[in-house]
């Protein structure tokens, strides 16, 4: 490619990290990676979205739980892979959806918006690439969303400040990089350029 930009460059290097250390990020780090996410494009400006940040081990640790015993009683609404690799790994005992990053953020929006999940996708990206700017890693995480109308996962993302009736788009996993993640290679022939 023949420009190059500090924005470009975060693209092109940020990666999905799926092992992190222990290390919290900072509460300056999180505000301007939320800061980030609000920032985002929105459909005719809604800004309909929430985004809750957890940084608590024993709250997210609680939450796994529920996760794993959702994923038990689950049944994927489709053939893609990942879901069926995930209900699968959520039985054995170490099975952690977050990846262990010491901070999770759910982004949630309003019930029955058509936009919800591509507003909170926006602002997902803007969390990622304003992780890697500060030297953090990031996961995009699609459990909560496969997961949102379980009663027991839904009930205690309630306690958390999240509306009953609000859907879960998306989480992401923030944390420090406990290892690299390898340059995945860009697929051929997902570009077409008319004119």
């Amino acid at each position: 490619m023949s420009i190059n930009n500090e924005i470009l460059t975060c693209i092109h290097e940020r990666r999905s990290t799926r092992r992190f250390t222990d290390q919290q990020v900072s509460t300056e780090q999180l505000e301007a990676i939320l800061d980030a996410a609000i920032w985002a494009p929105s459909g005719g400006n809604n800004q309909s979205w929430l985004f809750t940040a957890i940084r608590k081990k024993d709250i997210l640790l609680h939450l796994n739980g529920l996760v794993r015993e959702g994923f038990q009683r689950w049944i994927p609404d489709d053939d893609y892979p990942g879901k069926l690799r995930i209900k699968e790994q959520s039985q054995k005992e170490t099975y952690n959806f977050y990846y262990q990053a010491p901070t999770l953020i759910i982004a949630s929006n309003r019930p029955n918006y058509e936009n919800a999940m591509a507003d909170c996708s926006l602002a997902m990206e803007n969390i990622f690439l304003a992780a890697h700017s500060l030297e953090l890693g990031s996961c995009y995480i699609n459990q909560l969303h496969w997961l949102r109308d379980d009663p027991d996962v839904r009930s205690y993302l309630f306690e958390m400040g999240i509306p009953m009736e609000y859907t879960i788009c998306s989480a992401a996993a923030i944390g420090y990089k406990g290892a690299a993640s390898p340059v995945p290679i860009r697929k051929e022939k997902t570009i077409n350029i008319i004119g």
